[in-house]
């Protein structure tokens, strides 16, 4: 017997096991198995099989694991003219599971539907359906973090995104991956949305510039960190840029790095996933729908280029593999083991003056090595590259102002401080924990700590010291090598000046023209899709 459902009895246990909902319902496609269903104000969907032992524990499951509930009348042809009245609804969850070669989790489908046949008369069980359905996706809400001067979102239900997918990213199945993984949660989720493919360099770029976005709830880029690297700088292109930079962004990880998607992953979950299991994790958060405010960096360079980073900017050796890996890019995130590989044989050095503002007292700066206050004779140099004077930056563009941040041709504020070294290996400004899906280079960061994480090594490392450096990313623990040559120091903003055009720089892995460049951090002026 298949029973209705009705407001339960509160437990002696508490709220959260207040019984909203119970009924007795066959679990599809084993109709001759029933199963006694109790929905708690806890948010748990317990599953007690009919005749089994008293003592037996239910199973249940999390409706915070929940992406998607819908009730339908009828589940094939012959189910429909055998029971003509029946009506359904499908729970679709995406709970945690152990993997079996390693230690951690790692979410897996599991759909579970039930059919409804209290009545002779299809619209009664079609209502008992819509009701624990709706039920069942109220309670899935993600709850809404409630923490100081952090505003967090959730996505409506339904709604329309803009999806934007490079094909050619990564290993190139960005668009076999979507239409295999990605669209089959977005349907269970009741998440529409409207695919652009980019065909060029900036298309992105230029499409979100031009685009009316409010058709859509939220822009989803399917690549590596790249395309949403061109959707943000194309946003602070917009005469409407205060308003559009606000609309949630979202990142689907099918290129090399997926640095922003492995970063997400670890606020969320504090793991590592990588490919697929990654994939998953974040079309997971998409469905789940909660958004938080995320930091941007404003970079300047001295030719008058202004960007928007939400990643890295890097010189020397960890934007040279960057750069020299992309010939390897079919290969995935095997490319930068490879480049690695490759760069280590010649350790090149780069000469150029490093300045920032620390975001805290020097006293309190967990770094090596001694700054130098700005002497009132180096606050009065002109910044130079190949014996050039550097031109002071335009005031163009995005109507955003860069406060901590003064012209080239101009000293900088005292309360600056510069480096006393001028040689370096490689020069890392992150705002993220990941560089890379295995590389956790700021377990520290997060979306809006306000900070842009400074690491710089110096001349005279070894290779073996480079080799261990990396080796440690994996699990962040790069600092506790204690190694003579690594600095690390937190900064409100920085100034790069390189002595000679030797190099490429990156920006969230884009390839920058080596010159002088300098950046400060925006607090909280974006939104993107994020874990709980």
């Amino acid at each position: 017997m298949e029973g209705g459902s009705g407001p339960g009895e509160g437990s002696q246990r508490g709220a959260s096991d207040e019984v909203l909902l119970s009924g007795v319902f066959s679990l599809v496609p084993a109709l001759k198995t029933d199963y006694a269903l109790s929905l708690t104000r806890g948010a748990e969907l317990l599953m007690c099989r009919q005749g089994a032992a008293p003592d037996s524990p239910a199973a249940r499951l999390l409706l915070s694991d929940c992406i998607g509930c819908y009730a339908f009348q009828s589940k094939g042809q012959q189910q429909q003219q055998q029971h003509p009245a029946a009506a359904y609804f499908t729970v679709f969850c995406y709970p945690l599971k152990k993997g079996w070669w390693d230690s951690g989790e790692a979410r897996h489908r599991v759909a579970k539907t039930f059919r409804v046949l209290a009545s002779q008369e299809a619209e009664e069980n079609r209502a008992v359906a819509e009701t624990w359905a709706s039920k069942i996706r109220e309670l899935s809400a993600p709850r809404i973090p409630k923490l100081e001067g952090a505003v967090y979102g959730h996505l409506p239900w339904p709604c329309q995104v803009m999806v934007l997918l490079n094909p050619h990213s990564g290993a190139g199945q960005a668009l076999h991956l979507f239409k295999t993984q990605v669209q089959p949660m977005l349907t269970e989720a009741n998440i529409a949305f409207s695919m652009f493919i980019t065909e060029k360099h900036r298309h992105a770029w230029e499409l979100v510039r031009e685009e009316n976005l409010s058709r859509w709830d939220a822009l989803v880029t399917m690549a590596g960190d790249g395309l949403l690297y061109e959707v943000i700088n194309g946003l602070m292109e917009r005469p409407d840029w205060e308003t559009a930079i606000q609309k949630p962004l979202c990142i689907l990880p099918a290129g090399s790095g997926n640095a922003i998607a492995a970063s997400l992953n670890y606020y969320a979950a504090k793991i590592c996933l990588l490919k697929e299991e990654l994939l998953m994790s974040c079309t997971y958060f998409l469905c789940k729908g909660l958004h938080a405010p995320m930091d941007l960096v404003s970079l300047r360079t001295a030719s008058g280029k202004r960007l928007f980073s939400f990643l890295s900017f890097s010189w020397g050796f960890v934007s040279d593999v960057d750069i020299t890996s992309e010939r390897y890019r079919k290969l995935g995130r095997a490319r930068f083991t490879l480049g690695t590989l490759q760069l280590l044989t010649t350790l090149h050095v780069y000469k150029g003056r490093l300045s920032y503002l620390p975001a805290e007292e020097p006293s309190s700066m967990s770094s090596q090595g001694e700054h130098s206050r700005l002497s009132a004779q180096n606050a009065k140099q002109v910044s130079l590259c190949n014996g050039k004077p550097v031109p002071s930056h335009p005031q163009q563009g995005c109507a955003l102002e860069d406060p901590l941040l003064v012209p080239f041709d101009q000293p900088l504020p005292k309360d600056w401080m510069v480096v006393p070294e001028e040689e370096f290996v490689s020069i890392v400004c992150i705002y993220q924990s990941h560089l890379g899906t295995d590389l956790l280079l700021a377990p520290q960061a997060k979306l809006y700590n306000d900070a842009i994480h400074l690491f710089y090594m110096t001349a005279g490392v070894s290779r073996m010291g480079m080799i261990k450096f990396f080796m440690a990313l994996e699990k962040g623990a790069h600092l506790t090598l204690n190694c003579p040559y690594l600095h690390y120091v937190p900064v409100k903003a920085f100034r790069l000046e390189p002595f000679t055009l030797k190099g490429d720089m990156t920006v969230d892995g884009e390839v920058l023209a080596c010159e002088p460049v300098q950046g400060q951090i925006h607090r909280r002026i974006s939104h993107i899709i994020t874990g709980s």
